[in-house]
């Protein structure tokens, strides 16, 4: 059998163990499994979603929030409506910023850097208002220990200060005058602006040319700042995603990277870098955004591509970091976040479909249930979960040859490939073939599985490659075996 082995599209084709093409999967220890397609939960915000968070409460009640450029959201699940809780006026988010969300303790922070952090009781039907204490105007933010840390920012004592990194008091969030209760800032120089900032028992701060670790030491020096990289940093704000602070990924000038206790690992060269440089639309990286989908242990960055007419995300790029795998899936998607459901009764589901045949989520799905966790994505102004159906999906394998030297021909192919209970995917193939490594290789038409479980094909070349086309539901595709002779000389 050949094997559908890792996306290595920067490789070249011809003696390749890895795939060519992987488009709409998802990345498997053996071969690849169907992505699916959003399916949308909420109703329609006022303009294009540009953050989400789901909080928790102490007694573990759940709230789904979310912002566009001129409001904040709650979710409500008794009419899927997205219910505005701004702030009386709203808010004014520039084209190149987001919202950012940190829950400290029971309260939930908002920032966009264009207003005043805003603050609202998670799991409680407030309103948002201004965050006391005169903090400063921030692009980033995370919770470190038992403090609120905010990076790039805009404060009160020195205006707009880039490669500023500011905390708050301790054990408070309302602290920030500097000097009072362990509340400081630090500027981190000769590095460019702070484009990330990941929180936890230690500060990850990402900046254009460096990467920096914040250490809590207490006073008088209270965070200890140690540069992790020089010359090497985060070029692309919205490309960072993390597992925790011990675990941290982000885009370079030169690909894509992961830091994991400290050390710097690539973990996109000679894999898919140039493909993903190649396909990015530079000029619209503030759309960029990304997340960590724990569940399925993948990285998920959201791009425009070339192909984008307006700059707007219309590809994704996925990253198994147990794996060390990748793949990539071609759809639109404006933000992502890891998210909770606040749960459902069956009437309140006439809100998300006209029936229940019309849902395009399972009803099994934990979509539907309380506290649930699911892998959000936003589009068309609403938020969406990635329990929708199989995405039409295409695998290529790497080139090979029959007999070195000589023209053959491929007559057969046996897809191996398992489908969902139930489901009949539609499963089609093509072969690709050449003469010389010069020529570019030409693909038969498509060739549907038979009864028998075979693909009926004819294909003259020195080199082969193969492409599996899957419509429907289905659950791994693992490679295939081909039947094949050597051809006679001209």
């Amino acid at each position: 059998m050949i094997q559908f082995g890792e996306f290595l599209p920067d490789q070249p084709p011809l003696g390749s163990t890895g795939a060519t093409v992987a488009k709409n999967v998802i990345p498997a220890s053996k071969g690849y499994r169907c992505f699916q397609a959003l399916s949308a939960l909420s109703g329609v915000a006022t303009n294009k979603i540009l953050g989400m968070y789901a909080g928790k409460d102490d007694s573990g009640s759940t709230a789904l929030y979310a912002g566009d450029s001129g409001k904040l959201y709650r979710f409500n699940a008794a009419d899927s409506a997205l219910t505005d809780k701004s702030k009386s006026g709203g808010y004014s988010t520039s084209a190149d910023d987001r919202w950012a969300f940190a829950q400290f303790g029971e309260t939930l922070l908002a920032t966009n850097y264009d207003d005043v952090i805003q603050t609202a009781t998670v799991a409680q039907a407030g309103v948002f208002a201004d965050l006391g204490g005169s903090p400063p105007k921030a692009k980033h933010i995370a919770v470190v220990r038992d403090q609120v840390m905010v990076g790039n920012v805009n404060d009160g004592v020195d205006g707009v200060k880039p490669y500023r990194i500011w905390w708050s008091g301790l054990n408070s969030a309302t602290s920030w005058t500097s000097g009072t209760s362990l509340s400081d800032y630090q500027d981190i120089v000769d590095v460019g602006d702070c484009t990330g900032l990941v929180g936890g028992e230690y500060a990850v701060a990402l900046f254009d040319r460096a990467v920096v670790r914040l250490s809590f030491v207490g006073a008088p020096l209270i965070y200890q700042v140690d540069r992790l990289t020089h010359q090497r940093g985060c070029s692309v704000p919205g490309s960072v995603a993390a597992v925790g602070s011990g675990m941290v990924f982000f885009l370079s000038d030169d690909g894509f990277w992961m830091l994991r206790g400290g050390r710097l690992t690539p973990i996109g060269a000679e894999k898919i870098n140039r493909f993903f440089l190649d396909r990015f639309k530079l000029s619209s990286k503030e759309n960029v955004v990304s997340a960590v989908d724990p569940v399925n242990q993948n990285v998920i960055w959201a791009y425009p591509s070339t192909a984008s007419v307006d700059g707007e995300n219309d590809e994704i790029l996925i990253y198994n970091y147990n794996l060390n795998r990748w793949s990539y899936v071609e759809t639109q998607c404006s933000a992502l976040a890891q998210l909770f459901t606040a749960g459902y009764t069956l009437e309140q589901l006439d809100n998300i479909s006209s029936s229940i045949d019309a849902l395009t989520t399972s009803l099994d799905s934990p979509v539907y249930k309380g506290g649930s966790f699911f892998f959000a994505g936003a589009k068309d102004k609403k938020v969406h979960s990635f329990t929708g159906d199989c995405l039409d999906a295409t695998i290529e394998t790497g080139e090979f040859t029959v007999s070195p030297g000589r023209r053959s021909l491929v007559n057969t192919v046996l897809p191996h490939l398992t489908a969902k209970p139930g489901q009949s995917p539609t499963v089609s193939v093509a072969v690709g073939s050449r003469q010389r490594q010069i020529d570019q290789p030409t693909f038969t038409a498509a060739s549907s599985i038979n009864a028998d479980g075979y693909c009926p094909v004819r294909s003259l070349g020195a080199y082969h490659r193969v492409r599996l086309s899957i419509t429907g539901d289905w659950q791994l595709a693992q490679g295939i075996d081909i039947d094949a002779k050597q051809a006679g000389l001209r």
